[in-house]
Parts: structure tokens; C-alpha cells; sequence
């Protein structure tokens, strides 16, 4: 059975390495009670009080949708709160997402050794890189 085109289809390779990297870090962001992504935008959020939910949507690469989903849930554990301002929505962290940024960050720095230690930092570095200029050339 012919299984090369496994090997050399970006597709296949991309969505192996997601679920991989996934992997690692719910399990480096297990101890802050979220999963990556809500720990990433409580980031975004605790470094820009009052940023639009359409920016974070964009500096997430996620739809809009799928940010209004998120941040009812971060709503509910009280750790975002939303104030509309005429059809802007912005985002405003709480004291209890406040509090939360020291362990996500430790997170964040654990799964960032975690795959170095791996790969070598050069080339965690150069991947990501690449990763980020083929997702702009796809995306435009």
C-alpha cells in the first residue's frame, strides 16, 4: 500500500504536529484550571484592559463566534468581563484573571522548554517562523 503521500501532504503533517503540540500543552497549562487557549486570551486581555473582541479574535485567528463562545465561559468563571461601548465590545480582565497571569505565564514557559528541549531552540524558533509566514501566505 502506497503510504508516502502521508509524508510529504501538508495537510496530514500540520494536523499530526496540532494534536502533538496540543498534547503538550494541556498538559503544561493543567495546572491553571484552562486550557491553552483561554489561558492565551486572558493574556491578551490582562496586557490590553478594554481590547475589542474583534481584535482579540484576530490576534487569536479564531472567528468571532468562536471568541464569543470563550469569553462567555471566561465570563462565567469570572476571570474577563464585558462592557459595550456603542457596537464595540471590549474585554476587561477581573482581579481573579489578574491573579491567574504569573501561572500562565509559567505555563506558557514550561511548554516553550518543553518542546526546545526537543527540538533544539533553533529550530523550534525557525518553525514556528515558517509556520506563522505559510499560515499569512494560505490565509491571503
Amino acid at each position: 500500500m502506497d503510504e508516502d503521500f502521508l509524508h510529504t501532504c501538508l495537510f496530514f503533517t500540520t494536523n499530526r504536529l496540532s494534536r502533538l503540540i496540543t498534547k503538550m500543552a494541556e498538559e503544561e497549562f493543567a495546572p491553571t484550571g484552562l486550557t491553552p487557549m483561554y489561558g492565551y486570551l486572558i493574556r491578551l486581555v490582562n496586557n490590553t484592559p478594554g481590547i475589542s473582541q474583534k481584535e482579540l479574535a484576530e490576534k487569536l485567528s479564531i472567528a468571532a463566534s468562536t471568541l464569543t463562545r470563550f469569553i462567555d465561559k471566561l465570563e462565567g468563571k469570572q476571570l474577563v468581563e464585558r462592557k459595550v461601548q456603542g457596537k464595540t465590545v471590549l474585554v476587561y480582565p477581573t482581579p481573579k484573571g489578574t491573579e491567574l497571569e504569573s501561572e500562565i505565564r509559567k505555563a506558557s514557559k514550561r511548554l516553550h522548554q518543553r518542546y526546545c528541549e526537543i527540538l533544539g531552540e533553533e529550530t523550534a524558533v525557525l518553525l514556528s517562523q515558517n509556520l506563522e509566514i505559510t499560515s499569512d501566505q494560505l490565509e491571503n
